[in-house]
């Protein structure tokens, strides 16, 4: 047992260099694209449209682009936490749910955004990666998802209000759109990372080591006591209690009495 939770100790570390290292590397990669706008020209091509075919593109591409400093940075900070969280814990089913997510978040708000309007952003990501930590983390119920859960909810539980409109100019379909999409990612890939194992108390040991033996299983020949042994000094085969034979019963044949023989 030992040496299994040394295993996944060490499969954590893992997991969390790597999925921080990817979480640090997407965010670059959304600082470099903001930052470098001025230089890309005209964006607006690729950012999402409702109810329009070529705002289809936005799909894929409009959570690369932010508006401003601030709207980049708040979506920066959510993707190294909740991606890096995903990614330590749940590696497998992040790394099936991320494709999900960001497809559903976008072909979500194409669907049900007003038109005519352009949304752009990572917020359905961070929502989608949010949902679901808090999801897996009632499903599975291990106490690494629970952590998971607790800290995403702790610095992020507002996104719990977000998914409706509350403010103008922020895409609250983005933000519903992603938070559905968790949720059935959580739901389809609950069970593809394994349960953590389970630390082994020392009143669990004792209570199986005070345990009886099963009553229906029988001792062994040695094991039965033997409770009664032949005097050594007694010739043949010895009596334990001696019994009288009983009389027996004649009858005779000349008067037909009954006579005790």
């Amino acid at each position: 047992m030992d040496t299994e939770r040394l295993q996944h100790a060490e499969t954590v570390r893992r997991n969390f260099r790597r999925a921080l290292l990817a979480s640090m590397a997407f965010v670059a990669l959304l600082g470099g694209i903001f930052f470098a706008g001025p230089w890309l020209g005209d964006l607006r091509p690729f950012t999402l449209s409702p109810q329009s075919p070529a705002g289809l593109l936005g799909v894929l591409t409009a959570p690369l682009l932010h508006g401003s400093a601030g709207h980049w940075l708040a979506n920066s900070s959510a993707l190294l936490i909740l991606g890096t969280l995903v990614g330590t814990v749940y590696p497998r089913a992040g790394l099936r749910a991320l494709p999900v997510i960001w497809l559903l978040s976008g072909l979500g708000t194409w669907v049900i955004g007003q038109s005519p309007s352009f949304h752009l952003g990572a917020s359905g990501l961070t929502h989608g990666l949010g949902f679901l930590l808090f999801t897996l983390g009632v499903l599975r119920r291990d106490k690494a998802a629970i952590a998971a859960g607790f800290i995403a909810f702790f610095f992020f539980g507002g996104m719990l209000l977000t998914v409706l409109p509350r403010e103008l100019g922020v895409s609250w379909e983005y933000h519903l759109c992603g938070a559905l999409a968790g949720l059935l990612s959580a739901f389809l890939w609950r069970r593809a990372d394994p349960q953590p194992p389970r630390p082994r108390y020392s009143w669990e040991d004792e209570a199986e080591e005070a345990a009886p033996e099963p009553e229906l299983e029988l001792p062994s020949p040695d094991a039965v006591p033997v409770l009664w042994h032949r005097p050594l000094e007694t010739p043949g085969r010895g009596q334990v209690l001696v019994f009288r034979p009983r009389p027996s019963l004649e009858r005779d044949e000349a008067d037909g009495t009954e006579k005790n023989s």
